[in-house]
Parts: C-alpha cells; structure tokens; sequence
C-alpha cells in the first residue's frame, strides 16, 4: 500500500509517496531537510548548489555506511567461520575421548 506524506524540506511542500511507513517518510525528510538547511546557512550557497551538495554528502554518508557495513558482514561471517570450526573441534575431540573411554 502506497503512503503519500507532505514533508517540508527547506520551507517548500513536498508530497513523498512511498511503501514505508508515514513515520518513517517524515523522518527522511526531516533528514533531508535538515542536512540541507545547515549547508544553506554553512555555506551561505543558494538552494540549487545546497541540494546538489547535500545530495553527494548524503550519497558520501550511504557509501562509508555500506563499507562499514560489508565490513561487519565479513567480520561476522569470519567468526562464524572459526565457531564453526571450534565446534568441528569439539566434536572431534568428544569422539576421540568416547573411544579412550572404551578402550578400557
């Protein structure tokens, strides 16, 4: 279902139309906004050159987000990798002692 959400972004009316939810559609354009009203009022640039910067700062954020992100995934997959192996271990072991035990 298909959620239509007026949000404002640098004092003019925008009608968002999303899946997510209408929280969720005010909080990107709250971020939006925001970003964007702090590099009109940093910058002292005109709307067109702010939109355009915050665009490629919000894109820099998304790009450092995924890297540090496929990092997790990776250092995530790796410990699995080594609890896998340590259980393996483990296993092997137990087997080993089972077979000492009835030895005697």
């Amino acid at each position: 279902m298909e959620n239509r959400v007026t949000v404002s972004i640098c004092g003019e009316e925008y009608t968002l139309v999303a899946e997510e939810a209408p929280s969720y559609m005010q909080k990107v354009g709250g971020y939006v906004d925001a970003k964007l009203s702090d590099l009109i009022n940093v910058a002292k640039v005109g709307r067109s050159d702010a939109a355009v910067l915050t665009a490629v700062n919000i894109a820099d954020e998304l790009f450092k987000e995924r890297e540090a992100s496929d990092g997790l995934r990776a250092q995530l997959k790796q410990y699995l990798d080594e609890a896998n192996q340590a259980k393996n271990e483990v296993s092997e072991l137990k087997r080993e002692l089972f077979k000492l035990k009835n030895k005697k």
